[in-house]
């Protein structure tokens, strides 16, 4: 249908019957339930309830079910928690950096990466608490006025860690939200009773006109500026946890960009990690194409040589250091106790990658999926070997300990990825997973001036 002479113009991109199509395709997972997603959904919830089980009975029977023992009382807990704020970096980087630079590639991956990092800032937020054990004094870890007159210490890295990550948990949440408003619009037109009145109300009145758009481009514009500091800083107040310390293998100055590259290269795998499936099930291939996924492994390679980098230097300062203590701490990592996640953290973070070099292989979906998975598996292992090896082997022999996980521990590992994974399976069902508005730009780009991308 044609719309009248002179209304072309004034009609919302989100309404034009030239690339109306876009709407139906991508909103279309909100509407049915395939049986693998009904099937990884049940397997999400049931995870997190035996998560919650095993944490009822840590907290009945006290932290010692755990693995920790003298001299390590950093562990699985802490490596997690590590481990799931660097997967959030990979949404803030693609949405606020890459918009920055005018990548147009990232607009059919942004939507679903923004997600990744809101619960992936959810799930790691929950590991500081479970770590204290008595899970009802975790307000001793906010800065507040009280009647006991106790402070936390403002000088410790583990505050600066609350006060980082609650920053980039709202940064990051707002930057969601705001890129959600025209695509809830979207779908409020289309929905009927309850839902209507939800997305009505979640809308905030957005009707597409002219100055809505221009106050939505400017916000978006100016959270990127915001959020865009909060990559590289967020992960660099982590790492000086162990940074500021004077711990073997851990007082270094390259902590900050060494972790920050981790971050990244995680967070890229968990992205890909997760798009592949939902493409796959919910048919979006005319939508995320081989060339999202060509650049997106192009990132994951540069990440990973700069991984590679990072662990060389490590080895190399310490060894050109001389000092005692930092050459046996990493002597150890490689041929000590811990030798065997030493060794799948450099072949999953630095060697396996390398085979992106081949073109096919970086639009190869079950190849990527795979390597995706060996790369998350190493950069949980990486955090693993840079806690626990150096906890495990200080400075005197006599204090020496060994790690051993715990069936607890393991259990609530698995339930973590299932928590996450529960959060973004329920989010595919209530908005879509891409852009519409960014991606509807690209189809009328193209359709105007010819591009092929």
């Amino acid at each position: 249908m044609t719309p009248p002479p002179g209304m072309a113009d004034t009609m919302s991109p989100l309404e034009r019957p030239r690339d109306s199509r876009a709407n139906i395709d991508i909103i279309a997972p909100t509407k049915g339930a395939p049986w693998p997603y009904l099937m990884m959904l049940a397997i999400a919830i049931i995870g997190v309830i035996q998560a919650v089980i095993i944490l009822a009975y840590q907290a009945y029977v006290g932290l010692g079910v755990a693995g920790y023992q003298q001299p390590i009382f950093w562990g699985v807990y802490i490596i997690t928690f590590v481990f799931w704020i660097g997967i959030g970096h990979a949404g803030t980087l693609i949405s606020a950096i890459l918009f920055l630079f005018r990548a147009k590639w990232r607009n059919a991956v942004n939507r679903g990466a923004e997600a990744l990092t809101v619960f992936a800032v959810m799930t790691a937020g929950l590991f500081p608490i479970l770590h204290l054990g008595r899970l009802w004094k975790v307000y001793f870890l906010i800065p507040y006025p009280n009647q006991r007159q106790l402070w936390v210490n403002f000088k410790s890295p583990l505050l600066w860690d609350v006060f980082a990550i609650s920053t980039y948990a709202s940064i990051s949440i707002v930057f969601f939200y705001i890129g959600l408003i025209p695509d809830i619009a979207a779908m409020r037109d289309r929905a009927t009773g309850g839902k209507k009145v939800a997305y009505t109300i979640l809308a905030l009145g957005w009707q597409g006109t002219g100055p809505q758009w221009k106050a939505h481009s400017r916000s978006v514009l100016h959270l990127s500026g915001l959020a865009t500091p909060l990559v590289l800083s967020v992960h660099s107040v982590v790492s000086w946890d162990f940074a500021m310390s004077i711990v073997p293998g851990w007082h270094a100055t390259i902590f900050a960009p060494y972790f920050v590259a981790g971050a990244v290269f995680g967070g890229f795998a968990m992205v890909l990690n997760v798009l592949i499936p939902v493409r796959r099930i919910f048919r979006l291939e005319k939508y995320l194409t081989n060339y999202h996924f060509e650049n997106m492994s192009k990132f994951l390679l540069l990440t990973s040589t700069i991984c590679g980098y990072a662990y060389f230097a490590e080895y190399f300062i310490a060894w050109y250091s001389g000092v005692e203590f930092e050459q046996s701490s990493f002597w150890l990592r490689l041929f000590g106790p811990y030798w065997l996640s030493t060794w799948c953290m450099i072949i999953f973070n630095v060697v396996f990658p390398q085979l992106l070099w081949i073109k096919r292989l970086r639009t190869n979906l079950p190849f990527l999926f795979g390597l995706c998975f060996f790369i998350n598996l190493g950069m949980w292992f990486e955090r693993y070997v840079i806690i626990i090896t150096s906890l495990s082997r200080e400075y005197i022999p006599g204090t020496w300990g060994l790690y051993i996980i715990s069936p607890v521990e393991i259990a609530v590992i698995v339930g973590s990825f299932c928590w996450f994974s529960m959060w973004f399976l329920l989010f595919l069902k209530a908005f879509p997973v891409i852009a519409i508005s960014e991606v509807k730009e690209l189809i009328i780009h193209e359709k105007d001036h010819g591009g092929s991308h």
